[in-house]
């Protein structure tokens, strides 16, 4: 990497530049500034709040860290799920579609939703999909291709150069069918510098990654299912911008669906214009649109045996509340201590397991009860 990360007294991963130790957050924050200022150029007034488009499969936690860097640019920060923003900029002023897919394989992650649009309302009906899955693990591919051939995996300098045309290489891979990759003094050895120059094919790169684009595959067929329906009855596919370019990509998602998937002219700006359309919602200048969202995690409560009990569902539509009775494992306990986690459909073998030290814990409350001699019900 080309800095170098720090690790904190409580365990978080933090960046070290000139001379300081950043934390995401901050490092987040610097980009937002960054479009704060080009942004009041335009209109010549200072902006107020920023709508962000984020994963669907976010967590609380990534969720709360995407607050806290606009937070600290000031703006209050209002977050939309990038299909979501997708679906706005594709059918605001469409109705023919009924059932809308979008496949979105980012640099980070994955997440396929089904939404339902019509009559200014977009309902979400499903979300599924991989936190730990994207264009990286992709690039990863290459890189360690890369060192493969040119036995380069005991040098610590390559590896950001590497990281860059790997990426390049993979862009170029999506028109044509080989591209070549040339790096001079890549290393250097005792007959003096070293330069890299491969040739890497498309059949290569889809030979590298089809582990990958198989990952994909679970979480689109468990989608259609947990929105009550088949892939038969989508009426549109949508592929966000990232990974989706690759036409390994594309031609799994047109099999599975069977039929062609649909992008963008300007695929890099859709999902952006879906946030402005949304801001503009927001600020009353676009009326009668509404979103119906839900939440992507199993939400409930850690209890005796360490065995968790839902409460929410999900892909439960949002806000919601539910309420369920509990009573106090002895009688005249004086406190309850309960600990709130939350299951995602990363793994399934993961998100359906009952075992509570399995799933994310999200927030812990304390209450203190009244003094009584019989067990209590909370």
């Amino acid at each position: 990497m080309p800095y170098r990360l720090v690790e904190t007294p409580n365990g978080d991963a933090w960046v070290h530049l000139a001379g300081r130790d950043h934390s995401p957050q901050e490092i987040s924050s610097f980009v937002l500034q960054k479009l704060e200022a080009d942004t009041e150029v335009y209109p010549g007034e200072p902006v107020t709040q920023a709508v962000i488009a984020v994963s669907a499969c976010f967590t609380d936690r990534q969720h709360q860290a995407t607050r806290d860097a606009g937070q600290i640019v000031e703006p209050g920060v209002v977050r939309i799920n990038e299909p979501t923003a997708l679906a706005l900029a594709y059918t605001l002023d469409q109705n023919r579609y009924h059932y809308f897919v979008v496949y979105d394989l980012g640099s980070e992650t994955f997440n396929v939703s089904i939404l339902e649009p019509g009559d200014g309302v977009f309902e979400v009906r499903a979300t599924n999909g991989n936190t730990h899955l994207g264009g990286d693990d992709f690039d990863q591919q290459i890189i360690d291709w890369m060192e493969t051939e040119f036995n380069l995996h005991t040098d610590r300098t390559a590896p950001q150069r590497l990281k860059e045309s790997a990426e390049k290489a993979k862009q170029e891979l999506s028109t044509v069918l080989q591209t070549s990759v040339s790096l001079p003094f890549i290393t250097a050895d005792a007959y003096g510098p070293r330069y890299l120059n491969l040739m890497l094919t498309r059949a290569c790169l889809e030979r590298l990654t089809v582990d990958l684009i198989e990952r994909t595959v679970g979480p689109m067929r468990q989608a259609p299912v947990d929105a009550g329906m088949r892939p038969n009855d989508i009426d549109v596919v949508a592929l966000e911008v990232g990974q989706t370019q690759m036409p390994a990509v594309q031609e799994m998602v047109r099999r599975f669906f069977n039929r062609e998937p649909h992008q963008s002219t300007n695929p890099n700006e859709v999902v952006a214009v879906g946030a402005a359309i949304w801001a503009g919602v927001l600020a009353g200048e676009i009326g009668n649109v509404v979103l119906l969202d839900v939440t992507p995690l199993t939400l409930g409560i850690e209890t005796p045996g360490s065995v968790m009990t839902p409460l929410i569902k999900r892909n439960t539509t949002i806000p919601t509340r539910k309420s369920q009775v509990f009573s106090t494992a002895s009688n005249n306990q004086g406190s309850v201590n309960m600990c709130c986690r939350a299951s995602a459909p990363v793994n399934p073998s993961v998100a359906s397991c009952s075992m509570a030290s399995r799933q994310r814990r999200v927030a812990y409350l304390g209450l203190r009860l009244r003094p009584i001699l019989i067990q209590t019900a909370f």
